[in-house]
C-alpha cells in the first residue's frame, strides 16, 4: 500500500484531520510539491507571517519593487528551510529551475521571479512563502494510514483565490465532507 501511495502524493492537497494537534500543521492545508522513495515537500497554504510581507522580501533582497507589490503577503511555507523562499505559481513557466508540479502548478525559488515579482511582472497567481514542509522516508505514507492527514488534488482556485483563512474548509468541502461532522476516528476496510 505505501508504495501505492508515494505514486500519487504531488500535486495533491495534504488537508490535515481536526485532531491533529501539532502546531506545525494543525488544520493546515498544503501542496505535495514532491514525493519520492526518500520523502516528500511541500508548502503550507494557510498560514502567513503576520508581520512580513513583500517590502521585507525585497528589501533584504536589495531588489528594486513598485509600491503595489509592497503588501504581498507571505506564507509560513512550513517549518522546514525557513530561511528559503519558495514561489507556488501558475503560468508562465519559464522561469530558472522551474520545478513543474502539475501541468499547470510549478515551483520556483530563484532570483529572476522574484525580481519580477517586484516589479508586477511576475506570474498573475502565485504564492510567496518562507520555509516548507517536509517528511522523511515513509513518515507521510504512515502518518496518512493512521488517520493524520486526508488528500485531494490540488484545486487552484483554493491557492489562488480563496482568503487564507478559509482554504482548509474550502478544501475539504471540495471532497464532499462537511468539516464540522468530519469524525476523527481511522477507519481502515
Amino acid at each position: 500500500m505505501q508504495e501505492n501511495i508515494s505514486s500519487f502524493l504531488k500535486g495533491q492537497f495534504l488537508l490535515a484531520m481536526p485532531d491533529l494537534n501539532d502546531m506545525n500543521f494543525r488544520r493546515t492545508v498544503s501542496c505535495i510539491c514532491e514525493h519520492t522513495q526518500e520523502g516528500v515537500m511541500g508548502i503550507i497554504l494557510n498560514r502567513i507571517h503576520s508581520n512580513l510581507t513583500g517590502m521585507h522580501i525585497f528589501k533584504e533582497l536589495e531588489l528594486d519593487n513598485i509600491p503595489e507589490t509592497e503588501l504581498i503577503p507571505v506564507h509560513i511555507g512550513g517549518p522546514v528551510h525557513i530561511n528559503e523562499i519558495f514561489v507556488l505559481h501558475g503560468s508562465p513557466f519559464s522561469w530558472q529551475d522551474c520545478f513543474m508540479i502539475t501541468p499547470d502548478l510549478a515551483l520556483s525559488n530563484t532570483i529572476d521571479i522574484l525580481k519580477a515579482i517586484a516589479i508586477g511582472k511576475g506570474p498573475e497567481s502565485f504564492v510567496i512563502s518562507l520555509g516548507c514542509a517536509g517528511w522523511g522516508k515513509g513518515q507521510l505514507e504512515n502518518e496518512i494510514m493512521n488517520n493524520a492527514w486526508l488528500t485531494c488534488p490540488v484545486v487552484q482556485e483554493i491557492i489562488f483565490d480563496v482568503p487564507v483563512e478559509d482554504r482548509w474548509s474550502r478544501a475539504i468541502k471540495k471532497i464532499g465532507i462537511n468539516p464540522a461532522v468530519l469524525s476523527t476516528t481511522a477507519g481502515h476496510a
